[in-house]
């Protein structure tokens, strides 16, 4: 029997969409599906499996035949991650063993002189004679490395550490030759970006360790790059440049691409940094403020300093608010940024002979010192907010042949000036609002341009106004060295009170963070904009991620001065030596502000690494010391499982207290209350018990309290501490008993104990609280270190 051509199209058509409908299905399906990190217990494993990874996979299968591992985890975290649908990801949620299911989350980049700045220029003079600086291994977790990098010549280092174990990953772009002496591994975390955001593009990135951005870069080089004579950005900042720890050896987990970081590549990156043995783990990253618990990083860090890693992150660009810091748990050393004593002022010259003063890396043809006409961006715009310069904003005609002031904010700094260019303009004026103040950035601009502080801003706006046709010039300066007051603390570093324990203060300290000058990528221009053709060695560039391998290859510093120290040990180092108060007696300023900052901008203070080689007293923590304070945030065993991987019960009969870990510092709570018909009520008391250890030759030690504010009174007993001999421990109580200061109000205070050579710090933030009742007393003891 013959079938018709005409019946045979339809049944075509019909299978023909039926094939599409369930590929379609099947895409939108895939499009549903979000990587998470499966968290397990791995010591509850029933008995019928041979191995964890068996478990793992049973599991996964158990809700999905087709979901694949992107990797599994044994040292951060007992699981793996992969990509599942919201209902597949529910439904594992109730498998017995599985401790959390999270979504993975993406986290950002927190995006020369330091070395004189911190009194390092002859940082040989401090240190043993051995090979121990050179033992220490720096891992960095950022954007990958340039490997041809001048600041990675391994000229003069031996071989490399024998207990390193790492590996350099051969890429497209990266051979196993682009390792060496100083550079000694390089590996790339991938698959959970994959996973989010499809293949990467090795058109546009590298995927390799190979650095496309920069920032990774800049990070390591910063840390512990090798001495370069003849650095500097287009003779800016000319001069040596080198590391921290410039006898330090680099490790590269590449873990951070173009469209971010993801959490399951940072755990796996961090997996492997301890595996290979590295002694310091630097993060100049963030993400959303979460529990720690769900904080990839905070969850990493454990495991690493469980392992006698110090890990060191940066504090978050989300200054000046209060509040706005990332990275705050307890074992991580936050570093928040400060200026150095080196600016690059550019000279705004207007039509009425005022000069004002900003800062600029231009390097091109300049305006001569001629007067040309100076218009505000919103005057010459098309759009409603044409102030900012953003793309396409800015109407040709209007703007052709003359300087154009534009406000900073909401788009980069520098692609504001290539708008202006692009229009036709032949200068910019790069203006600070509310939220900069008077802080200065310098950039690689693409025309003559000064960026100037809010005041002088505003200044040249009311300029305009007031002249019918206001002109200007603009000259850059070069290099000024010798700026002072310095340090200050940076309007974009991010400030406590600490958001998730607020009786934990943070950041720890600060570090230089603002127009620092460290290598570079070959692959971008100095202001990272796909337009920037330029390519330099080195460039100089601001933000906490900055300052967080300043502080990392400092760490690395007292790590190879005192191998047997733990991480706790090295930051009480770095903290109780740092300064918060400039050599008149002044506290350092907060450029935001224009006036004194406070321990929630600086944290124990500004980082004085020649001093931090010898301490005297440290105050140290063990693992057990941060597994207790997690009881005193009211974790379960399940929740202190999923950060330590390890059964830990809080004892139903041991009270638990955030004040009793043996932290460097004192963020002090203190409630207050009305009395009966409004009277006066009794003072609320709380006693603070500390532990210092001897890392120093005998001698006694006294102490000392400054406070801005009698109606907190603090006494410390013992007065005076004898020690003998090395390691050995003394404990002190600290009382503050408040009286009558007002509900909501935060005063600041400094203890310091000296033997006349060394002098050992802690800020102290005394935080008011208002209740309608509260205990009389309130006790809390530190365990010992």
């Amino acid at each position: 029997m013959k079938i018709s051509k005409l019946r045979v199209l339809p049944l075509m058509t019909v299978l023909f969409l039926c094939h599409a409908f369930v590929e379609a299905e099947e895409m939108n399906n895939q499009q549903k599906k979000k990587t998470f990190i499966i968290h397990m217990d791995k010591s509850n494993m029933p008995a019928s499996f041979d191995d964890h990874l068996q478990w793992y996979d049973s599991s996964l299968k158990s809700v999905s035949d087709s979901a694949n591992m992107l990797y599994t985890y044994n040292n951060v975290i007992h699981g793996y991650s992969v990509q599942l649908t919201a209902e597949e990801a529910g439904f594992l949620k109730e498998q017995p063993g599985i401790l959390l299911v999270q979504e993975d989350i993406k986290y950002e980049l927190h995006t020369t002189r330091s070395p004189e700045f911190l009194g390092l220029l002859n940082s040989d003079a401090y240190l043993p004679e051995s090979s121990t600086p050179s033992e220490v291994i720096i891992g960095m977790l950022d954007t990958g490395v340039w490997p041809e990098a001048s600041s990675f010549d391994d000229k003069g280092l031996g071989p490399v550490p024998s207990g390193w174990k790492g590996e350099c990953e051969v890429g497209r772009t990266f051979n196993s030759s682009s390792c060496n002496r100083k550079l000694i591994g390089a590996r790339f975390f991938s698959e959970g970006y994959e996973a989010a955001f499809g293949p990467i593009d090795e058109t546009a990135e590298s995927k390799s360790p190979r650095d496309d951005d920069g920032h990774g870069t800049h990070t390591s080089t910063t840390a512990a790059g090798s001495t370069v004579v003849g650095a500097g950005l287009f003779g800016y900042a000319a001069g040596t440049a080198r590391g921290m720890a410039r006898h330090s050896r680099v490790a590269a987990y590449k873990v951070c691409w173009l469209g971010g970081c993801l959490g399951s590549d940072i755990i796996a990156g961090m997996e492997k940094a301890i595996e290979d043995g590295v002694h310091i783990l630097s993060l100049s990253l963030g993400g959303s403020l979460s529990e720690y618990f769900r904080d990839t990083v905070a969850i990493g860090a454990f495991a690493a300093t469980s392992k006698g890693i110090l890990v060191s992150c940066s504090a978050g660009n989300g200054g000046p608010g209060p509040g706005s810091l990332s990275n705050v748990a307890p074992w991580i050393t936050t570093i928040g940024a400060g200026t150095m004593d080196r600016q690059f002022p550019a000279y705004v010259t207007l039509g009425n002979g005022k000069k004002l003063t900003g800062a600029s890396l231009y390097s091109g043809k300049s305006l001569a010192g001629s007067l040309m006409p100076l218009v505000y961006a919103r005057n010459v715009s098309s759009t409603s907010n044409g102030n900012l310069c953003t793309k396409g904003s800015l109407i040709p005609e209007k703007v052709k042949g003359k300087i154009v002031v534009c406000d900073r904010g909401m788009n980069p700094r520098a692609q504001k000036g290539l708008e202006v260019k692009d229009a036709g303009g032949i200068g910019m004026v790069l203006s600070n609002t509310d939220a900069f103040g008077e802080e200065l950035v310098a950039d690689a601009h693409f025309l003559p341009t000064a960026a100037v502080g809010q005041i002088a801003g505003d200044e040249i706006k009311k300029y305009m106004l007031s002249e019918p046709n206001p002109s200007a010039t603009i000259a850059s300066a070069g290099t000024l060295l010798g700026v002072q007051p310095s340090p200050v603390v940076a309007a974009f570093s991010s400030r406590g009170p600490n958001p998730i324990t607020p009786d934990i203060l943070k950041p720890d300290l600060i570090a230089p963070g603002v127009n620092i000058l460290a290598g570079w990528t070959g692959k971008v221009g100095p202001t990272g904009l796909p337009e920037d053709t330029r390519h330099v060695g080195f460039n100089i560039i601001s933000g906490t991620s900055m300052s967080c391998p300043h502080v990392s290859g400092l760490a690395a510093l007292v790590k190879a001065a005192h191998p047997e120290w733990s991480p706790a040990a090295i930051r009480s180092a770095l903290m109780t030596t740092a300064y918060s108060k400039y050599k008149n007696g002044e506290r350092i300023q907060d450029v935001a502000t224009g006036m004194a900052a406070t321990p929630f901008d600086y944290g124990a203070g500004h980082v004085d690494p020649v001093s931090a080689l010898d301490p005297g007293l440290v105050y140290d923590i063990t693992v057990e010391d941060y597994l207790d304070f997690l009881c005193a945030i009211k974790y379960s065993s399940s929740l202190i499982k999923i950060i330590a991987k390890q059964d830990y019960s809080c004892k139903v009969d041991k009270e638990y207290s955030v004040a009793g870990l043996n932290y460097p510092s004192f963020a002090v709570p203190l409630q207050t209350a009305s009395g009966p018909n409004g009277g006066s009520s009794a003072p609320t008391i709380v006693k603070y018990t500390r532990t210092l250890t001897n890392v120093g030759n005998p001698a006694t030690y006294k102490v000392t309290i400054s406070q801005e504010t009698e109606a907190v009174k603090i006494l410390v007993l013992p007065e005076v501490l004898d020690f003998s001999n090395p390691n050995e421990r003394k404990t002190y109580t600290v009382t503050f008993t408040a009286r009558s200061m007002p509900s909501g109000t935060t005063s600041f205070a400094h203890l310091e104990w000296s033997d006349g050579k060394h002098i050992v710090g802690s800020p102290i933030t005394l935080n008011l609280q208002g209740t309608e009742t509260f205990p009389n007393h309130v006790s809390t003891t530190a365990k010992l270190g």
